[in-house]
This record gives structure tokens, C-alpha cells and sequence, in this order.
């Protein structure tokens, strides 16, 4: 690999899941021998189950009680992460390089009053007018301070309040797709010289009852036990579970991070994202199209990190076209072991593969009736995500030469 000065370099990782908090418990999941058990909880939202957050102290990253107070968990754990992501690149206490550090986050929406949806859902089931309803509760029963508490943006701003990263500020929304563009939004503005060094990710807690509702709207929660991932068949509900997620990568480019000495997990190759229609075999299209050099990465140095969702007839099309595509190459569907978490899905696969790369990691199969064994350690990851209803997505990573 030939180095250039605006190579697109991962110096820093903030990683929350099911798995636990930080990179060692993420570091044991992939050289281990085989694949720890899922942390699923399946009692409090059942018949669902989700891959549950694991014990914080939010201090750790958070340390004013007022600031933890007027934050929900989803904006939490995404402060949380970011303030990993930047312990780790050795930042967190650089007021100038925190000042000019540029943000991009992949936000939802903020968490409901769940006790006024219980109520309109109730009601609706008592009259016709449901649209004059909507509007009555609407106007009488919702806080507006609940409101502006939970806009998409603020988690960039309490990200910026609390760790003091002031420079540009981005935030993307729009599920699988908000990830998706964030990453590639950090990675082409320090290609091109706009950036020297970006934080960038997302967060998503599953364990909210009004997203359980959103999902079951079209039918895709796994309602059954846990399955590993590629073995879901839809007889179960859709085959999706949820997994709460916070995922934040420090980018520079490679001039930045050498000239402050800072540890290089791996390069970002490239990134590329798409959406369409995916009637008549256009998501295998798309899929197949993606990020061309991927094609040519060497077949037993290169581990897949599927960010499949879980949706039976989808996980399966994306796990057919991968197989064709990248044939011999190891896939791994790390969904399975963490959850789905739509907006932070594609910057944790993202954390995932510099961890592998770096490492030199042979990933234990997550799902042994589908997946094969690596025959050596990962030098390069290729890492997707195929939103549960639209968007899709596809990076590159290589270990630093």
C-alpha cells in the first residue's frame, strides 16, 4: 500500500454493546475460540427480545449529574461512546485539537412519552374519529419541554457540551442509511483535504417500547428464541432483534495522526452508499456494484462483516450476493452476537473490523451452520450494511502497513 498524506486513518474507537463497554470485551469476542452467547433480554419486552445495554457508569464519561439528568440513554450512550472514541485516540484532554475537531453524527429520533402513546393508542380503539384524536391529545397531552429535550441533534450538541468538540457539526437521520452517510461524509471531506481529523458514529438503545412498536408495524421482530443470525427463516416473527448500540470512530488523515504520534488501528479505504428500489433484483445489483476494489482484496487475508439485519428474506438475498461476490472469503454476521441497531449498525461494524484488522484476528464463526472458519488472521475487513427497509452500504478497511 502506498501511503499518501490524506489516507483515511482510525486512531481512535468508542464501542458500547450487548458484548460489554470498550474495546477489550470486543477485542475477546473476536479472537476467541468460538462465539460467546448473546446477551439477549427476552422477559421485559416479550414476546420480543433485544440485546440488552450492558452495566455503564455514565460518570466515567459524563461526569456532571445535571448533564446525565436532562439526557435520555439514547443520547447517553452515544456521549458515552464518543467519549471513549476520543480517550482512545488520546484527544479527550486536547482542548485545540477538540476545538477545530469536526462531528458527524447518525441520530433518530428522541425517546417518546410512552404514557401518552398508551393513551392515544387505547382511545383509538374507542372511536371512529381517530384523526381529531390524534390532534386532541396531540395539543393538550405532549410537553413541549419533552420535545425540544429530545431533537435528533442534540446529541451532537451534548457531545460537543460535554467533550468540548466544537468544530463543524453534522447530523444525519434516516435509520441504516444515517450511518451510512455519516461514514461516508468524515471519509470523503478528509479525502479531500476539507478535515484533518472528524469524530463520527451513532447510537441506539433497543430497549424502548414505542421503537418495538414502530418495528412490529411491518411484522419484523424476532418473536421466537434467539437464532443466530443467517439461521432465522421468518417461521418466528421477521427475524429481526434489536440490540442497543453506541459506536463512535475518531478519523484523521494520515499527516494528522503521524505528526501527534498517535496509534493507527487501520486504514479506511473507502466507503460507498446507495438506495433504490429493490424489486427485480435491484439490491443484488446495487450490492454487487459496490466499492469495485473490494473484488480484488486477497481471498484468505479478507473477512466479510455482514451488518445484516436479521429480516429473514433480506438477510438471506444480502448473504446469497455475498457469497457469490466475495467467494472463499470468510462472512461473519456480527448482528447476530449484538443486536440490530439501525443507525449505529454501520459505524459498529466499522469499530468491529479496525479491531480485527489491527489485531490480526481469526473472528470465531457467530453462526457455525453458515459461516466457515477463517484460514488466517484478517489484514482486510469489507464491511456492509443492508437497512431493514432501504439503503445499503459497503466500506473498506486494511490493517496499516
Amino acid at each position: 500500500m502506498v501511503k499518501k498524506p490524506n489516507d483515511v486513518v482510525i486512531t481512535g474507537i468508542g464501542i458500547v454493546t450487548s458484548q460489554g463497554a470498550g474495546k477489550e470485551p470486543h477485542i475477546a469476542l473476536l479472537s476467541a475460540d468460538s462465539a460467546p452467547a448473546a446477551n439477549v433480554e427476552t422477559e421485559k419486552f416479550a414476546p420480543y427480545s433485544v440485546h440488552r445495554l450492558p452495566e455503564i457508569d455514565w460518570s466515567q464519561q459524563i461526569p456532571k449529574r445535571g448533564d446525565q439528568r436532562q439526557m435520555e440513554n439514547w443520547q447517553r450512550l452515544g456521549v458515552f461512546a464518543a467519549g471513549l472514541a476520543l480517550d482512545d485516540a488520546g484527544m479527550k484532554d486536547d482542548m485545540e485539537a477538540c476545538g477545530t475537531m469536526d462531528l458527524i453524527v447518525a441520530a433518530g429520533g428522541g425517546e417518546r412519552d410512552i404514557a401518552v402513546d398508551s393513551m392515544i393508542v387505547d382511545e383509538a380503539l374507542k372511536r371512529n374519529d381517530r384523526e381529531r384524536l390524534l390532534i386532541e391529545k396531540l395539543t393538550t397531552e405532549l410537553r413541549p419541554t419533552l420535545f425540544l429535550a429530545q431533537l435528533s441533534n442534540l446529541l451532537a450538541g451534548n457531545i460537543s457540551i460535554v467533550h468540548k468538540v466544537t468544530g463543524s457539526s453534522r447530523t444525519f437521520m434516516g435509520e441504516e442509511s444515517a450511518g451510512i452517510s455519516a461514514i461516508a461524509t468524515a471519509f470523503a471531506r478528509i479525502k479531500a483535504g476539507q478535515s484533518t481529523h472528524t469524530l463520527v458514529g451513532g447510537a441506539f438503545v433497543a430497549e424502548r417500547a414505542d421503537i418495538l412498536l414502530l418495528v412490529e408495524g411491518i411484522r419484523a421482530h424476532q418473536t421466537g428464541p434467539w437464532l443466530p443470525l443467517w439461521s432465522r427463516n421468518g417461521e418466528s416473527g421477521g427475524g429481526m432483534m434489536l440490540g442497543s448500540v453506541g459506536a463512535f470512530l475518531l478519523l484523521e488523515s494520515r499527516e494528522h495522526a503521524e505528526a501527534r504520534g498517535a496509534k493507527i488501528y487501520a486504514v479506511l479505504d473507502a466507503v460507498e452508499g446507495n438506495r433504490g428500489k429493490r424489486d427485480g433484483g435491484k439490491l443484488e445489483e446495487r450490492l454487487s456494484g459496490l466499492v469495485s476494489s473490494a473484488d480484488q482484496l486477497p481471498t484468505e487475508e479478507t473477512v466479510v462483516l455482514s451488518g445484516a439485519s436479521g429480516m429473514a428474506e433480506l438477510s438471506s438475498r444480502e448473504k446469497q450476493v455475498l457469497d457469490m461476490r466475495f467467494k472463499r472469503m470468510a462472512i461473519r454476521g456480527f448482528a447476530g452476537l449484538i443486536g440490530h441497531s439501525l443507525e449505529a449498525q454501520f459505524p459498529v461494524g466499522l469499530a468491529l473490523a479496525a479491531l480485527a484488522v489491527d489485531g490480526n484476528s481469526r473472528i470465531p464463526a457467530f453462526d457455525p451452520g453458515h459461516e466457515a472458519p477463517m484460514a488466517k488472521g484478517a489484514r482486510h475487513a469489507i464491511v456492509t450494511s443492508v437497512g431493514y427497509i432501504r439503503g445499503e452500504g459497503l466500506a473498506v478497511i486494511s490493517a496499516n502497513a
